[in-house]
């Protein structure tokens, strides 16, 4: 941490240069064309489940009301870093300013740990919806799922704020040059020249509560919706597993790249593994979330085959 004779306008550089893959030039032409590509996906995707979601009649249930809520997560997520490697990519100057730096990093994390909150209230749900249906409008009530939102972007704002103030605290000594394709807490506790005890101790602690504690809910759930899927009829057991998988893979794809960025001394960490799993967390899985949800819900197909089919004959 930086000690309290220093002054923070010293400590600070006016910019910071993402070496992204500086180092590999040949990579830069298809890297940026998949991000590109991806982005587009990532956008046409999660908008198109959002008005899916909203004007489906069959889909106005809590299951889909959170689902529009992880795919406006990953709307922002994405356009919070993407955007800028982007630029960076198609430009000889990839630079950020210390500003900029500074609110990418903080609505990264926000996004990211309420996102983490919103999928473990998904699981809940699955979970009474499967495990307890007859209750399930009684718990799983209209009051409730607010709160359970306002609790994950609460929460999620927090740690932000608690990683911020940390983070801008600590001293570059002039270093400008930072191992990334964009702002991320790991990197910047990396660049510092100072001592990050504090700031590597209070990181994975907050990291293993918003990933480790959500996580455990989750695995939680599905493991009483295991046991009460085997005791169903076969025709409901398919309906459920289509819902229950389709959130599992997306789970897997968010927290496996998580647990390797977080949950580990920052100071520790692999950058050149841990910029290319960055990537992928912050535009493959936001990409990949829509197509894995269409594919997967026999609900979510039907009612984007009857919107498109009511878009075709209206423009007929």
């Amino acid at each position: 941490m930086r000690s309290g004779n220093q002054s923070f306008l010293g400590d600070s550089p006016k910019n910071f240069i993402l070496l992204g893959v500086s180092d590999r030039p040949w990579l830069e032409l298809p890297l940026f064309v998949v991000l590109l590509v991806s982005y587009i996906l990532a956008m046409l995707g999660n908008t198109v489940i959002i008005l899916v979601s909203r004007l489906g009649a069959q889909l106005h249930s809590r299951m889909y009301i959170f689902l529009s809520l992880l795919s406006f997560l990953d709307l922002c997520y994405t356009t919070t870093a993407v955007p800028q490697m982007l630029f960076n990519m198609g430009s000889s100057r990839k630079t950020i300013s210390y500003g900029g730096c500074t609110v990418q990093y903080a609505i990264f994390h926000w996004l990211g740990c309420t996102e983490c909150i919103v999928l473990a209230a998904m699981a809940l749900d699955r979970y009474v919806a499967i495990c307890k249906p007859l209750r399930y409008a009684v718990i799983m009530h209209c009051p409730f799922c607010q709160q359970l939102v306002a609790m994950a972007w609460v929460s999620g704002f927090c740690n932000s704020l608690v990683q911020v103030v940390l983070t801008v605290q600590l001293p570059f000594c002039g270093q400008q040059l930072l191992n990334n394709f964009f702002c991320e807490v790991p990197a910047m506790i990396k660049l510092s020249c100072a001592g990050t005890t504090v700031n590597d101790t209070t990181l994975a602690v907050l990291m293993a509560f918003f990933v480790l504690a959500p996580l455990a809910l989750i695995l939680l759930s599905y493991g009483f919706i295991a046991c009460a899927v085997l005791r169903i009829q076969s025709s409901k057991w398919h309906k459920a597993s289509g819902t229950c998988s389709s959130h599992l893979i997306v789970v897997s794809l968010f927290y496996l790249p998580a647990i390797y960025m977080y949950l580990q001394l920052p100071s520790n960490y692999s950058q050149e593994l841990g910029k290319f799993i960055s990537v992928f967390y912050s535009i493959i899985t936001p990409t990949l979330n829509p197509f894995i949800y269409t594919l997967r819900n026999k609900d979510v197909k039907g009612t984007l085959r009857r919107l498109l089919e009511r878009i075709w004959r209206i423009c007929r």
